[in-house]
């Protein structure tokens, strides 16, 4: 029996991925980006250790010889030397961590209206964190004492750091958004390369000519 288009004598082929990519609805990149990417925030949420912030204060106060400007310039300059190693390696005593850990783990803040410092310190443990940030308070004001006959600037502690009752890291609810967003904006970009399907009919394979009778070749020669 001839093979027609209705019924084929040839074993069919099994479609190809490509052939199932396109088969796809266009909206099924999305939802898997998704998921997936809920998937790992989540689990990205809950395999990370929650960290715990605290933050101690320390104000600059002109003396008699002095103006609130001065204090003001000095409170700058004391929030960038709080994170030295000539500070850190006193606060390393009184915090009980090394100065590298204080190193990671401690910022400081001043404002340009008001000459104060903000030492904030972030920890896995919550009492640790405190006490890193009160460490380097401690640590900073003795230092800027020792020179205040120079500076005209005594450096005073204005809030002690406590101990944090919740954590500053994100949650695993929130990393499983944020997860969920990314995976869905990458499914939307690989909807856009995605190979579109081909509206037109298939292409026909080319004709291959036949070899010529063997009497035209004869006489050709």
């Amino acid at each position: 029996m001839p093979a027609t288009p209705d019924h084929p004598t040839g074993p069919r082929r099994r479609p190809t991925a490509l052939a199932r990519a396109k088969a796809l609805p266009p909206w099924s990149l999305i939802a898997a980006g998704a998921v997936a990417g809920g998937l790992i925030g989540g689990v990205y949420g809950l395999a990370k250790p929650p960290a715990y912030t605290a933050t101690a204060y320390v104000v600059a106060v002109p003396t008699a010889k002095s103006d609130p400007a001065a204090a003001l310039g000095f409170a700058t300059a004391y929030g960038r030397v709080a994170t030295q190693l000539a500070v850190l390696g006193d606060a390393q005593v009184w915090a009980g961590v090394p100065a590298k850990t204080l190193k990671s783990g401690v910022r400081t803040a001043t404002s340009p209206d008001a000459p104060m410092v903000a030492i904030t310190a972030t920890s896995a443990h919550p009492d640790l964190a405190a006490d890193m940030a009160n460490a380097v308070s401690r640590a900073l004001t003795r230092h800027a004492n020792d020179t205040k006959d120079d500076t005209n600037v005594v450096l005073q502690q204005f809030a002690r750091a406590t101990k944090p009752t919740e954590p500053s890291s994100a949650s695993p609810a929130v990393t499983g958004l944020v997860g969920a967003s990314a995976g869905g904006l990458l499914g939307g970009l690989a909807l856009l390369v995605r190979p579109r399907r081909g509206t037109g009919e298939p292409d026909r394979p080319a004709a291959v000519p036949g070899p010529a009778p063997a009497a035209d070749v004869h006489g050709q020669l």
